[in-house]
């Protein structure tokens, strides 16, 4: 590549690098937006009437709860019901019975029955979760950006149809999402007839593609990444002297793919992610923003901080092992004790004799007793260990 070849793919990765960020935060922002109503919901949970409308000792036919006669009747024929999930995110993704009914059974499955838990607090935190992972620029997502410029040949439209890629996605994911409560709907429906105080879901994984919730995020990401590489494409080009006329033959067709675009990022920001938010809290594991910024991060460091200490006490285990000895204590380590040593503990000559038996010896070191090892000391490599200790005797003296 030539030096004003590489300044220009240079200045078109800062250009998407821009417009990446920027439809992040239009989304996060777009999304709580929508959200702010749900706060009226969650307050609504903590009055007299929503306790007596969901009292555990009051029953009702399945049939009669506002959450089964929303997604049952015509939605539920197999043909038909996917239609259905298609125009529902467009007009009423997420209504009141439907928050209430996922929050009711978050609860019931993951913490314990009466408990006033703020579930929307707890939707945002793990909103802005899932945000640090949209606004990072993996190397997959790289790949696809070489990969569609790479694929760019005159006559083939590829940039004309990666600009329908996105909404077809998007699409797809929200009509997904959409299925997910009609089947928790369903399953509430077949399970019982009769229900006691609120009805409850129940959280599964097997209401995703491949028991992956996760893989809802990697689909948004890769889209609202689409997104911005369409847009920065679209700007670098008209800005660019000379591309202007390759790419822009037909300025009505570029148009058209940036109102695509623009439309995708709407649906995205205002009705799919919000929906995504609320959904995949119906997985079976609860995500780590269930508790607040700092206890997350105290627990963090508690599990790193143990993680260091096992490493190192597999370490001393090991050292010990190598080295013949015994087992050393948590955080110990006997790499000290053979610098210490002047020679080996087997040599009787090595072994100095006690200032008191040079002093009555006439130093004449005394011949080395035997000592049998001890059991509890014997080491895993060797069936004993052999100390050697002077023939004099030991003595304490007290001076004043």
């Amino acid at each position: 590549m030539s030096a004003g070849s590489m300044h220009q793919l240079h200045i078109f990765i800062f250009v998407l690098a821009v417009f990446h960020v920027l439809y992040s935060v239009v989304t996060m922002t777009l999304s709580r937006l929508k959200m702010k109503q749900w706060k009226k919901w969650e307050s609504e949970t903590a009055s007299l009437e929503y306790q007596f409308a969901n009292d555990p000792s009051r029953c009702r036919f399945t049939h009669q709860t506002t959450l089964v006669r929303r997604h049952l009747g015509l939605s539920s024929t197999p043909g038909v019901r996917w239609v259905v999930a298609f125009f529902r995110q467009f007009f009423t993704s997420v209504t009141k019975v439907d928050y209430l009914t996922l929050r009711q059974g978050f609860i019931n499955a993951h913490l314990s029955q009466g408990n006033r838990f703020d579930f929307h607090k707890y939707i945002k935190r793990s909103l802005e979760d899932d945000f640090k992972v949209v606004v990072r620029i993996s190397l997959k997502l790289w790949f696809v950006a070489v990969l569609i410029l790479f694929l760019d040949f005159d006559g083939i439209g590829t940039l004309l149809w990666m600009s329908v890629v996105p909404l077809v996605i998007l699409l797809w994911v929200g009509t997904k999402l959409e299925m997910v409560i009609m089947e928790m709907a369903q399953e509430i429906h077949d399970r019982e007839s009769v229900v006691k105080g609120a009805p409850a879901v129940e959280p599964s994984n097997k209401y995703f593609w491949f028991n992956r919730p996760d893989w809802v995020l990697f689909l948004m990401h890769l889209t609202l990444f689409q997104n911005a590489f369409q847009m920065a494409h679209f700007v670098w080009t008209v800005a660019t002297p000379g591309l202007k006329k390759c790419y822009h033959e037909k300025m009505a067709m570029s148009i058209a793919k940036v109102v695509l675009g623009v439309a995708a990022q709407i649906l995205c920001s205002y009705i799919t992610f919000p929906l995504y938010a609320l959904v995949t809290q119906m997985g079976s594991h609860m995500k780590r923003s269930i508790f607040d910024e700092q206890t997350a991060k105290a627990l963090t460091n508690w599990r790193k901080m143990a993680k260091e200490k096992k490493k190192a006490r597999d370490a001393a285990m090991l050292m010990a092992q190598m080295g013949g000895g015994a087992t050393p204590s948590v955080g110990s380590s006997p790499v000290h004790l053979l610098h210490k040593a002047g020679a080996r503990s087997d040599d009787p000559q090595s072994v100095p004799a006690s200032p008191r038996a040079e002093k009555e010896g006439g130093g004449v070191q005394h011949p080395a007793r035997k000592v049998p090892p001890c059991d509890g000391w014997r080491s895993a490599s060797s069936p004993a260990l052999d100390a050697h200790i002077p023939g004099a005797d030991f003595g304490f003296s007290t001076q004043r």
